[in-house]
């Protein structure tokens, strides 16, 4: 807030507002989205003109300019004014050549008003300059602070007012408002004269109300349900618990882009022609919040043609070409394959040496055969060097984190489709809004300068939630992450989990671009508590840490190495093996041991969504090799697939399979927290650690305490189907089969204390098999999945359930 000065403006009176009217031209109404009626200003304010228009020559007259003199001017230097003016002394002056003169001056934006008039022989020209700014004021502002108001204006204190220049300042904070949903923000800009010529500008802001999305409705779609579109969309219905997100808030630059993410989601799944028929938004009657509406026309869905490669150079092949195409005909329509098409022609001529290449493919649909053939026209283009890139707009990211994104450098050759990949590149980042490149003529002919544009979005999260579950009881998750650490692009995550079998605290740290190469970095720390007296008599402590690297080797396969070194706690009740009573299984593991740990994991993943896949399939080894020091030694071993089908959006076929096995060596046994233990979410139908070895004399249960074992193997398949209920509840049901088994304990661990053997010890690898129904919800407190069971197969030791209530927090 400024300080007002009534008594300063009654002393002054009427002669200074007169004085700034005929300096600024005011007297117009203001402007924020549409012209406001004028109202009476208060004291001291006036409010600012609309427009404000350049003088004309006082009089027409014509004869020769002996001399010229300036009148009015108080701050601007009469040698500066004369250096703008086209007219030199001795020159014959027109009133075409005033007419111009006035222009001139006025262009300069340092004067209100300009007037030129021959006097005898001199010239006069009579200057009104435009008040220089004191101070600029925010007022009413609180959804938006004043930092971010001040990004967004040009006006500066000390610099030169002129109506213009306010009324683009309006616009864009109108529009910086618009962004943030709130539609019927406007601003009143102001006026406080002051002393010398000096104004202090006010920008008077009424908020309005936040207008967020009600609902997002769909029509004329069949082939994907309303829930499925909306998930492609990034604007979001108005939930109480998106606090902290502003994807809920209604912007028509953000539908605009929702319309393009549905082209790409149905032609990349064979509706060539879909089309948005229109997109409407109405506002309620509340103007609280609007109603989104899209009518889509989805087509039929198509395959691939022909497919050929036409050049106009002799020294491309096009028959070569084409069997570096990764589509076939006959291929379901995608339109992202057509993109990799263009990005394997334009890398295969450049290898060649031909880094001047223009690829651009034609379309010819045939609604009959519902077939799109498609030909990739290869020509040389124009050779053009990139010159120079500029990145704007980062206030927070540095320029070597996106620099390190971009396919070209200085020097490079110009290529539209590495500009195009560039930008995905920095998109997929997640710490843009936007991000768009544009190239303008360089220094040269052949030359172009490449200007990056990013406009920066938050990139922390504060995760909060808690939950039940019939295992774990009460559970409670925080967690803290920041995908763009210090602007260098790490990532940092900080978590904290307490439930009544696990208690856990880590800490992730990322690097993505290791040493400047396409090489992810990394360490952990952490600590956590296992408490298995429901399941086993037994419980431990864990506290390590580690580091890890990870490359891709192509687009759909990644490398990760690791390195881990934790400090173990096993522990029993404390008379459980007094006497020689306990199991060996379970008596030998008491006690501290270091583990010392190297590995890797490959993995492969050919699915055609990540998240809700319906074609492919993704591969995972892992091994670890423990003894690089420390005190335990194993090899590890662990395969898991997947296999995707959809026969549509609503039913989907999963075939998963998973085996895992570790050995000793050095003459070393599995420690009881090294061995595996399925059941529960893992294999529906049975408790968690409820198949497998088992001590039957001791335990806290009459089944006795679960040993866990050396190998396991388990197949599942799974059948999504429709449930009928309404997309915006976030249920999906699936059938499921699990069978599978676990088992092998080391042969010391099946002898008593004197070497005979236990009777008391089972170890079987028999096949249990269950059945059941999967529910999963996408609830506000997060994911929640019901499991209902019945065990087809099992042993009279295997602990079984046929309801399980699970929740977790996703990061």
């Amino acid at each position: 807030m400024i300080q007002r000065r009534p008594e300063a403006f009654r002393t002054h009176g009427r002669a200074s507002v007169l004085a700034l009217i005929i300096a600024a031209g005011l007297g117009g109404p203001a402007l924020a989205q549409d012209a406001a009626p004028q109202q009476a200003p208060a004291a001291g304010e006036i409010q600012l003109p609309q427009t404000a228009q350049p003088a004309v020559v006082q009089q027409a007259q014509s004869g020769v300019a002996n001399r010229i003199l300036v009148q009015g001017n108080q701050r601007i230097d009469q040698t500066t004014i004369l250096s703008y003016l086209p007219i030199q002394p001795g020159d014959t002056v027109e009133p075409v050549v005033l007419d111009v003169a006035v222009r001139t001056l006025y262009r300069t934006n340092l004067f209100a008003d300009v007037q030129m008039a021959l006097d005898g022989t001199d010239l006069i020209i009579q200057v009104v300059e435009n008040p220089v700014i004191n101070q600029v004021v925010f007022e009413g502002n609180s959804a938006v602070s004043e930092d971010k108001l001040r990004e967004e204006v040009t006006i500066r204190p000390r610099g030169i007012y002129t109506p213009a220049r306010v009324q683009e300042d309006v616009q864009s904070i109108v529009e910086l408002y618009r962004l943030s949903g709130r539609i019927s923000a406007t601003v009143t800009p102001k006026l406080i004269q002051l002393e010398q010529n000096r104004v202090d500008l006010v920008f008077e802001i009424d908020e309005g109300v936040s207008t967020g999305v009600r609902g997002i409705n769909f029509l004329g779609n069949r082939a994907f349900s309303d829930s499925d579109l909306r998930g492609v969309m990034v604007t979001k219905t108005s939930r109480w618990w998106r606090l902290f997100s502003s994807n809920d808030n209604y912007d028509p630059n953000r539908l605009d882009y929702d319309q393009q993410q549905l082209r790409s989601f149905y032609t990349n799944r064979g509706y060539y022609d879909f089309r948005v028929v229109s997109a409407v938004a109405e506002l309620s009657p509340s103007q609280d919040d609007f109603l989104v509406t899209l009518t889509v026309d989805e087509g039929e869905q198509y395959n691939f043609g022909a497919i050929t490669v036409a050049t106009q150079s002799e020294r491309l092949n096009a028959d070569f070409l084409r069997r570096l195409l990764p589509l076939q005909e006959g291929d379901l329509y995608e339109s992202d394959r057509i993109e990799q098409s263009v990005d394997a022609l334009t890398f295969a001529a450049g290898s060649a040496g031909y880094a001047f290449v223009d690829i651009r493919p034609t379309y010819q649909a045939n609604p009959e055969a519902r077939t799109v053939d498609v030909t990739f026209n290869v020509r040389e283009g124009e050779r053009v060097y990139v010159e120079r890139i500029d990145v704007v707009g980062n206030t927070r990211t540095i320029d070597p984190v996106i620099r390190r994104e971009l396919l070209l450098v200085e020097g490079d050759a110009f290529n539209r489709t590495l500009v195009e990949r560039s930008r995905n590149n920095l998109r997929t980042l997640g710490f843009f809004e936007d991000v768009t490149i544009t190239e303008v003529r360089g220094s040269e002919p052949d030359r172009s300068v490449v200007t990056v544009q990013v406009t920066e979005q938050p990139t922390g999260e504060l995760s909060v939630g808690a939950g039940f579950s019939s295992v774990d009881s009460f559970i409670i998750n925080l967690g803290i992450t920041e995908r763009n650490f210090r602007g260098r692009g790490q990532n940092v995550v900080a978590r904290l989990e307490w439930g009544s079998i696990r208690q856990q605290i880590d800490f992730r740290f990322t690097e993505p671009k290791f040493l400047g190469r396409d090489v992810r970095a990394g360490w952990d720390l952490y600590h956590s508590r296992y408490d298995y007296s429901e399941f086993s008599s037994y419980s431990y402590a864990s506290t390590g840490g580690g580091v890890r690297l990870s490359w891709p080797i192509n687009g759909y396969t990644l490398f990760s190495t690791r390195y881990s070194l934790r400090a173990d706690d096993v522990t029993v009740p404390g008379n459980f093996c007094t006497g020689g009573a306990g199991s060996r299984a379970l008596c030998e593991q008491i006690g501290e041991s270091i583990n010392s740990s190297i590995g890797y994991t490959l993995l492969v993943d050919r699915r055609n969504d990540p998240i809700r896949p319906t074609r492919g399939w993704t591969g995972t080894l892992r091994q670890d090799f423990a003894g690089v020091g420390g005190d335990v030694n194993y090899v590890r071993s662990e395969l898991d697939a997947s296999w995707y089908h959809g026969f549509s959006p609503e039913w989907v076929v999963t075939v998963q399979g998973s085996t895992g096995y570790v050995a000793g060596w050095s003459g070393d046994a599995i420690r009881i927290n090294d061995r595996f233990f399925k059941g529960g979410n893992s294999f529906r139908g049975f408790e968690t650690a409820g198949i497998g070895p088992r001590d039957l004399a001791q335990g806290t249960s009459s089944r006795g305490n679960a040993l866990g074992g050396n190998f396991y193997a388990i197949g599942t398949v799974e059948l999504t189907v429709p449930n009928y209920l309404p997309e915006e509840y976030g249920i999906r049901t699936s059938l499921f089969v699990d069978v599978g088994t676990l088992g092998i304990l080391d042969d010391r661990y099946k002898l008593l204390a004197n070497g005979t053997i236990d009777t008391q010890i089972v170890d079987e690898l028999a096949l249990r098999a269950s059945a059941g129904i999967s529910v999963h919800w996408r609830s506000p407190m997060g994911p929640i999945r019901l499991d209902f069971s019945q065990v087809l197969a099992e042993e009279d030791y295997d602990v079984t359930e046929t309801f399980r209530f699970s929740t977790s927090t996703q990061f």
